[in-house]
């Protein structure tokens, strides 16, 4: 068999981005109908995410967000999509990529995608993430940083969906 010069997978991955792209489009025009309602799973370390430091610490490498009765400001481009959710009362401005999404589904209609995360770009983010931190522990400014706790526990407005995956 040749090789796919052409890159295939990448042009079908890209055109089902477009899928959520369009359902993302709909929604912010004119608002979800009936019982349609998003969950999206993305990176958080990709690059040109932007989360809030406290989710940034609590999901490192990813995260489920669910869009449904309460978002706010939801705006889509070509490249990325940003709206404001609630997290434990607060509320937080997110900017997500397209090409950080790992997942979406509308549970509604039972339709769901999965998309592999451009690794390379994820990696060259983290390498500049290590470069960052061992700066600031050579330069002490870390002394006073609070240490990221891991916990086992869900917050009601983030749901884990790795029991729906295909293992």
């Amino acid at each position: 068999m040749s090789e796919d010069l052409m890159g295939y997978n990448r042009i079908v991955e890209n055109a089902l981005k477009g899928v959520v792209r369009e359902a993302l489009t709909r929604a912010a025009a004119v608002g979800l109908p009936g019982d349609h309602h998003f969950y999206i799973t993305y990176r958080t370390d990709a690059p040109g995410v932007v989360v809030p430091q406290s989710l940034q610490e609590q999901y490192p490498e990813e995260i489920t967000i669910v869009i449904q009765h309460q978002f706010w400001d939801l705006t889509v481009d070509h490249g990325s999509f940003s709206l404001t959710l609630s997290f434990g009362g607060r509320k937080e401005h997110l900017e997500v990529p397209f090409g950080a999404i790992t997942g979406f589904a509308d549970p509604s209609v039972q339709f769901g995608l999965q998309f592999k995360a451009d690794q390379a770009s994820i990696n060259e983010n983290l390498h500049d993430r290590d470069e960052e931190l061992s700066a600031a522990v050579a330069d002490g400014s870390l002394e006073d940083t609070p240490v990221p706790v891991e916990t086992d526990t869900a917050s009601a407005d983030v749901v884990v969906l790795d029991r729906f995956r295909k293992k």
